[in-house]
This record gives structure tokens, C-alpha cells and sequence, in this order.
């Protein structure tokens, strides 16, 4: 099990005093500003020092997916809300299906506009809402804690562990268990960004660390699945006007088509970008360029070589 630990023990550390806050009430608006902006960066300290464990649980989502599991965020409050965002965003970024990407937030959908603290206390409902969800052996659990970890994210990753899912576990500054104690995930991450300027308000530096820690793992793991070439995404699947417009600059710059053609071979492609790219450079129709995707494990680079980019 890959673990990345603070020395934090007892309650979480968002709920301590800052000491850079001790006058905050007293400064004028732009010294708060500056004050809360400049606390953000240690946010970004806190995720990069994590480097090796977020690795760990990007090559872990990247194999569950590739086996044809599903990536599921749970979490409560403002952590169960990045994680709502984190799995609405991956899908159209990465052209997904949508089931393959699922979030699920204590309170339910009433939760991501109103605090629902009764469910983050109701280890029943994450049960329940795992349950719904048929967790399996196939998927990859994702839990988020932005202080401690409450009992409906502790019966979460009971019942994803019962249920031999995969499971991440993504705190930021929970009590750290004992070597002794059972582990919690394959993978554990405590981010520790350090106390709030607020304390308690998990909202400011936290969340930063969260929201930077999630879109670096997911889309590590979707670079590793071929989801990309280079910096461009190539797995778009255009169902929109503007859609269209991305899967053709992105087709008319790793060919040199004019656009109007680039469009074409894309309906030829069946509306897939790297499909009509492979057909473009291998010579070969959409059925065989599909083909050599799954081959080579949907890597366009594989496939073409290097492009000039």
C-alpha cells in the first residue's frame, strides 16, 4: 500500500488556529485578499510534495479503467462537491460515457447547493448510495476527506473494501492511523496544506489542495490511457457545434488538412477525432483504424510515431 503521511494526530488540523490570522478581522479588504491568496500557494506546496503518492493512485485509476471498471469519487460536504465536479468534468473532457465516471456526495443531489451535515453522520446512507451504485470488484473508489473522516465516508470505504473495489483515499489533514490499524485504502494521500486563515473553513486552502490533488490524478490517469497526444486531447467526441470546431483544430493540426476535409474524415470516423487521425496517417479505414486503437491500447502515438506539433 502506497502512503503519504503527515505527523498529524487527533482532530483535523483545518480546525486549528492560524497564526497569520490572529489580526485578520483588523486589516483592511485588500490585506485579507492578499493574505488568503498567499496561503493558496502552500496548497500547491502541499500537493507537489505528494508527487509519488499521486502517481501511485493515477496508475491505480488508469488500470481499473483500462480493465473496464468505473472511477466513483464519494465524499461529504465541500470534499463530496469537488468530487461531483471532478466526475462531471472528466466526461465530456475525455470523451466518456457517462456512466463510466460516478459521484457520490452524502445528502444526495439536495448536497452539492445545501450543507446535508446529518448524512456526513449517517454511515446507513453511504451504504445504501454504494449499494445503489453496485460497487464492485471492477471499480476504483476515490474517497475525499477535506478534514476528518466522518462516518459516512468511514462506512464508504468499509463497504467499497468489503465489496474488493479499489480504493483511493485522498485526506487533507485527517488523523493519520497507526501502522497497527487496518488499512484504509490501496492508496492513502494526507495532503496536509496546513491551518486555514478561517479555522475550519475547509472551503479556502483545502479545497484548493483537493481540487488540484483530484485533476492531477484523474487526468494523469487518462494521459496513461491515450486519452492524449502530446498536449492536445484526441479523444474528442464531438455532439456539439463548438465540439466540432475542437475535433477539427485538433485533426487539422496533427494532419495539416484543410479544415473542411478535417471535418469530413471526422464523420467518416464516426465522429471519433483519433480515429480519423489514425485513419489519416496509418491509410487505413475506421474499422481497421479502431482496430490498431485496441491493439495498441488506445495510444495514438503507438500507432502514428512522432508529429510535428
Amino acid at each position: 500500500m502506497a502512503r503519504s503521511h503527515s505527523q498529524l494526530e487527533g482532530r483535523s488540523l483545518q480546525d486549528a488556529e492560524n497564526p497569520r490570522a490572529a489580526m485578520l478581522d483588523a486589516l483592511p479588504p485588500e490585506e485579507v485578499v492578499k493574505l488568503l491568496v498567499e496561503e493558496e500557494t502552500n496548497a500547491v506546496k502541499a500537493v507537489r510534495a505528494r508527487a509519488a503518492g499521486l502517481a501511485s493512485a493515477a496508475q491505480l485509476m488508469a488500470d481499473k479503467l483500462a480493465a473496464g471498471g468505473r472511477l466513483i469519487y464519494v465524499g461529504v460536504g465541500t470534499a463530496g462537491r469537488l468530487g461531483a465536479l471532478e466526475a462531471a468534468e472528466c466526461v465530456p473532457a475525455f470523451g466518456l460515457p457517462q456512466s463510466l465516471v460516478v459521484s457520490i456526495i452524502a445528502g444526495g443531489p439536495h448536497a452539492l447547493a445545501r450543507v446535508s451535515e446529518a448524512a456526513q453522520d449517517n454511515p446507513r446512507e453511504a451504504d445504501q448510495r454504494l449499494r445503489r451504485a453496485a460497487v464492485g470488484p471492477q471499480d476504483v473508489v476515490c474517497a475525499i476527506a477535506d478534514g476528518e473522516i466522518s462516518p459516512f465516508l468511514q462506512a464508504a470505504l468499509d463497504y467499497a473494501r468489503f465489496r474488493r473495489a479499489a480504493v483511493i483515499l485522498l485526506s487533507c489533514g485527517g488523523p493519520v492511523p497507526s501502522p497497527s490499524d487496518p488499512p484504509l485504502a490501496d492508496v492513502v494521500i494526507d495532503l496536509a496544506p496546513g491551518p486555514e486563515m478561517i479555522a475550519g473553513c475547509t472551503r479556502l486552502k483545502a479545497a484548493t489542495a483537493i481540487k488540484l490533488a483530484l485533476e492531477a490524478v484523474s487526468s494523469a490517469a487518462f494521459v496513461r490511457l491515450g486519452k492524449t497526444y502530446g498536449g492536445l486531447m484526441v479523444d474528442v467526441r464531438p455532439t456539439t457545434p463548438r465540439g466540432w470546431q475542437r475535433a477539427t483544430r485538433v485533426v487539422t493540426r496533427l494532419t495539416n488538412l484543410p479544415a473542411d476535409e478535417a471535418a469530413k474524415l471526422i464523420k467518416k470516423a464516426g465522429g471519433r477525432a483519433k480515429v480519423a487521425l489514425v485513419m489519416h496517417h496509418a491509410r487505413v479505414n475506421a474499422a481497421r483504424a479502431k482496430e490498431l486503437l485496441i491493439q495498441h491500447k488506445g495510444s495514438l502515438r503507438a500507432i502514428i510515431g512522432d508529429v510535428d506539433l
